[in-house]
């Protein structure tokens, strides 16, 4: 854990959230800002900084994460949505631990930037 880190402290149980699922390596929340109808996160509990910073003993962990990205859409009944992993300031990180943002409920546009 980063101590400085905002999911961190989300994820210790410090900081609340919208929880929409939680386990001993990753936890699903609400977006605080949603860009679409759906709009949740999915980080992990390791603090991992981007992806860029995702070695291959995390890529376990990343595998869990998209099938449960898909297991909480299902269960919101959306059928199509879009998983965005940003890296870097550049392309949109606005905070440094490694979190998939998953949209759904309405027509996606592209190319999305």
């Amino acid at each position: 854990m980063a101590p400085d880190c905002l999911f961190c402290k989300i994820a210790a149980g410090d900081i609340p959230a919208d929880k929409l699922y939680e386990d001993d390596e990753m936890l699903a929340f609400r977006d605080i800002a949603p860009q679409a109808p759906v709009h949740f996160l999915v980080i992990p509990k390791k603090h991992i900084q981007d992806p860029a910073g995702v070695t291959s003993e995390d890529e376990g962990l990343m595998g869990r994460m998209m099938r449960r990205a898909a297991a909480i859409a299902k269960e919101n009944n959306i059928k199509d949505f879009r998983l965005v992993f940003n890296n870097g300031a550049e392309a949109g990180q606005a905070v440094f631990h490694i979190h998939m943002h998953v949209l759904g409920g309405r027509a996606m546009q592209w190319p999305p930037g």
